[in-house]
């Protein structure tokens, strides 16, 4: 058999082998990492005997081929790590990561090197071997493995925070680790001095570089996703490509860490490009690259496994003296750092308190694995190594994993159900009751429904349907004897965060059925994600904050407004109108959904009284929308309508692209006709993908025209006025000109009303009307707050102008005096009116 087929062979063999190990795992009740390790060792024994044993056929030639299969460690670490890498932070939430980013890195960086450093000089003081050979073999083996960990976490409903910091703490320690391997081969095979200052230094180097260039390539290839026109295999092929040109370019030209870079890249795209990439190809992407990371993690784990044998057929008893030390010294190392540490990141407010019990499954839970495994075989495949030094390292490194495993991982479990981490909270069992009992009642009545359809005799159907009668009566049982448990503030907010999380669902099904495009998509999953946030941390009240600060006006929205009060440019105030206009068009829709859902499925679930108050809220979210959107339709009737018709089809054509997708799955039409349809009805979306333009009619001299006191100029005077007047454009809130500050200009109101706080009752003035001009007559401070009350159109005049205006039009001038006049006279009497009625 030649090399490449007899290497296909090998590999395939191994593949269908692996196949079958994750139910088997299953069975067992065991973690599949350490079925992976025992058949590794298997397939290695089998395969070694191959030789002695005559059998032919494809069997003899698969173990044949198996014994005499050659894996280095440039395949584990070039072919594998980036995808090991990538998978394993792919699915992290990046918000709920940066919540726990100090303990993260804690676990990720001061562990790694303090394991290193105190394994390392435990191992140099029990043997003989020098202290840079312990320290390289505690490099190898301070990086953990969370496969296992998260398996069994999950299996067992341990808490999702748990499975955070396991997860983090995997993803980035490896860098840590391969760095300072990295280092310490150096000083081992080019003889360079060990210095820990400098060292510091470069691991820090190799850190920043290798974020910055991981980030680098994420935001670019988030950046070339919309070009790919939604084509899913494009897409992952993009993410692949992108995983190993992460990993390659900063290792082999920036001298920094591919690692950091691959989780990096992996974190970035995983949290823009899921906002970019439709969720139906989302869940494409990401269960692709889930396969890829279980034959990668798979083929690791069983080649290095099948090694195992011969590494140890040399183990004496000083290695097991030897191993007995570097066990005890990594996990003492590991919750000096963990119990030791970690109270003082919570004591200055840089993260939430972490359970003691969570420290003590993290110190227990750390497993060793792929990347231990292939460190161990770079380091004894290394032609500069003493061969002793690098028997010590195989032995003690394969040993140490097969530790982790057998013992660690197979006592996890019954660690985490004696500290009862695999217990719901009280909340949580009322819920899952609550849903049980709905899900029963459905399923109950679907029964009986088709008992009937298909005249299935009453004593079978009883049989089936009096199982769900006993379990609802339990459950009934269960809800009487604690009926306010239920309602209360904590399940409260825990509907809050539902609420947020449907509402993320709701924008991303828009952003699938193309109600939607990618600039809305993402600032609206962000919003909701803020609110999920903020119930999380203050409940109710931080939820309304939130949703309130939501609608104001942003940072992006202000600078718009400066450019087009300093500069003039209509533009850019234009697209944040557009933006805001169709973001609250499409949130208020999403609001009233989210009524329809309460009411419908999560009612039932939290009680009448949560239920109550979660409506309430939602009642107050899609007020204060409406009165912004009417604020804009007030302003832009014409605008208000076309987007609103805009949205209305491209629902419409959503809905029909899914009718004619379901009637193709039901048989109904044929690909080839399903796909003429979809073609024509793509095109009629182009039509109009395109938004409306904004017309902000800020012209000065259509502005001039709805002033009453420039309605008698001629057309020629009526531009020399425009000439000296500026368009303003202010929005709901805004405060227009301050009590006592220094007045510079006048302002006419074109259209729209603002509110003039004078006394206790504010005046209000609309369109037509003008204000300011005290300050500019009289010389002296602002009297009056005035403040916007939707969006005004208004005409500002400078003081300058303003003596030039008053200067040549007699009738303007009047006019300005006399209102000033009567204004300052109404002034006047309010005072003496407040003076009369002070006492004494």
């Amino acid at each position: 058999m030649s090399t490449i087929v007899g290497t296909v062979f090998a590999i395939a063999g191994l593949l269908a082998l692996i196949s079958i190990l994750p139910s088997l795992a299953q069975r067992l009740s065991v973690p599949y990492s350490v079925v992976l390790a025992l058949v590794g060792i298997a397939v290695g024994l089998l395969s070694s005997a191959a030789g002695s044993i005559e059998m032919a056929g494809p069997v003899g030639d698969m173990l044949l081929e198996w014994r005499d299969f050659t894996s280095s460690s440039v395949v584990f670490i070039v072919i594998f790590l980036p995808i090991l890498l990538f998978e394993a932070s792919l699915g992290i939430d990046v918000r709920e990561l940066l919540d726990d980013l100090f303990p993260v890195l804690l676990l990720a960086i001061v562990a790694v090197v303090a394991a290193t450093f105190m394994v390392g000089f435990a191992l140099s003081y029990a043997g003989p071997y020098g202290i840079v050979a312990c320290l390289l073999l505690a490099s190898i083996i301070s990086t953990t493995d969370p496969a296992a960990v998260v398996a069994i976490f999950r299996d067992l409903g341990a808490p999702k925070r748990l499975c955070l910091l396991v997860e983090g703490e995997a993803v980035f320690n490896d860098a840590a680790a391969i760095t300072l391997f990295s280092m310490l081969m150096g000083t081992l095979t080019r003889g360079e001095v060990l210095d820990g200052t400098e060292g510091l230094w470069l691991f820090l180097q190799h850190f920043v570089i290798g974020l910055g260039c991981g980030f680098g390539f994420g935001f670019v290839a988030t950046l070339m996703v919309p070009q790919l026109k939604d084509n899913r295999l494009a897409e992952l092929t993009l993410s692949v490509g992108g995983a190993y040109l992460a990993y390659i370019v900063p290792e082999q030209y920036l001298h920094a860490s591919g690692v950091v870079s691959v989780v990096v890249f992996a974190l970035t795209f995983g949290f823009i490009g899921r906002l970019r990439i439709a969720p139906e190809n989302w869940h494409h992407l990401h269960d692709t690259w889930r396969t890829l990371g279980f034959w990668a993690n798979s083929l690791i784990f069983v080649l290095a496994a099948m090694l195992a044998p011969k590494t140890l057929a040399t183990m004496t008893f000083a290695d097991v003296k030897l191993l007995a030390v570097l066990i005890a010294a990594a996990l003492v190392a590991r919750a000096m750092v963990i119990f030791g540490l970690m109270p003082l990141i919570s004591v200055a407010g840089l993260a939430e308190k972490v359970a003691a019990t969570f420290k003590a499954v993290i110190v227990w839970g750390g497993l060793r694995g792929a990347v231990t495994l292939a460190l161990a075989l770079a380091a004894t495949e290394n032609r500069l190594l003493d061969p002793e030094i690098k028997r010590f390292i195989g032995v003690l490194a394969t040993t140490f994993v097969l530790w982790t495993l057998l013992v660690n991982g197979l006592t996890l479990k019954p660690l985490i159900r004696l500290l009862g981490l695999d217990r719901m909270s009280a909340g949580d069992i009322a819920t899952r009751d609550r849903v049980m009992a709905l899900s029963l009642t459905a399923v109950k009545g679907h029964a009986e429904e088709m008992a009937h359809n298909h005249r299935i005799d009453d004593a079978a159907a009883k049989v089936v349907t009096g199982y769900y009668d006993r379990r609802l009566a339990e459950l009934n049982a269960v809800q009487a004897l604690d009926p306010v448990h239920p309602d209360r503030d904590d399940i409260g907010s825990a509907g809050l965060v539902t609420l947020a999380h449907r509402e993320q669902a709701i924008y991303l099904t828009m952003f699938n059925d193309r109600v939607i495009g990618r600039d809305l998509v993402a600032p609206l999953v962000i919003i909701a994600a803020r609110l999920t946030d903020a119930a999380k941390s203050g409940g109710r009240a931080s939820y309304l904050a939130e949703a309130e600060r939501v609608l104001s006006f942003r940072p992006f929205f202000r600078i718009a407004l400066f450019l087009q009060r300093r500069l003039g440019w209509n533009r850019p105030l234009a697209n944040a109108l557009e933006a805001r206009f169709e973001r609250l068009l499409i949130a208020q829709s999403a609001q009233r959904e989210l009524i329809g859902y309460l009411r419908r499925t999560l009612a039932p679930v939290f009680g009448a009284i949560a239920a109550t108050s979660l409506e309430q809220v939602l009642d107050e979210r899609v007020a204060k929308t409406a009165d912004a959107l009417d604020a804009l339709r007030l302003q832009y009737p014409d605008y208000a309508r076309d987007l609103e018709a805009r949205y209305l089809a491209r629902a419409a054509m959503g809905r029909e692209a899914v009718a004619y997708r379901d009637m193709l799955s039901d048989g109904v039409i044929s690909q080839e006709i399903c796909d003429a349809l979809l073609r024509e009805l793509d095109a009629r979306r182009a039509l109009i993908n395109r938004p409306p333009r904004l017309d902000l009619r800020l012209t000065s001299a259509e502005l001039v025209s709805r002033v009453p006191i420039f309605a008698g100029l001629g057309n020629n005077r009526c531009n020399a006025v425009a000439g000296l007047l500026k368009a303003h454009l202010a929005v709901p809130g805004e405060r227009i000109v301050a009590k006592g500050e220094h007045g510079d200009s006048m302002y006419f109101v074109s259209s729209g009303a603002v509110a003039v706080a004078v006394g206790s009752t504010p005046v209000r003035l609309g369109s037509g009307a003008f204000f300011g001009e005290m300050a500019l007559l009289y010389d002296r401070p602002r009297n009056a707050d005035v403040t916007a009350l939707g969006y005004c159109q208004l005409l500002q005049l400078s003081r300058r102008d303003f003596e030039r205006l008053m200067a040549t039009d007699e009738s303007v001038r009047r006019a300005i005096t006399a209102a000033a006049a009567e204004r300052s006279e109404a002034g006047l009497q309010r005072e003496m009116s407040s003076l009369s009625s002070t006492p004494g």
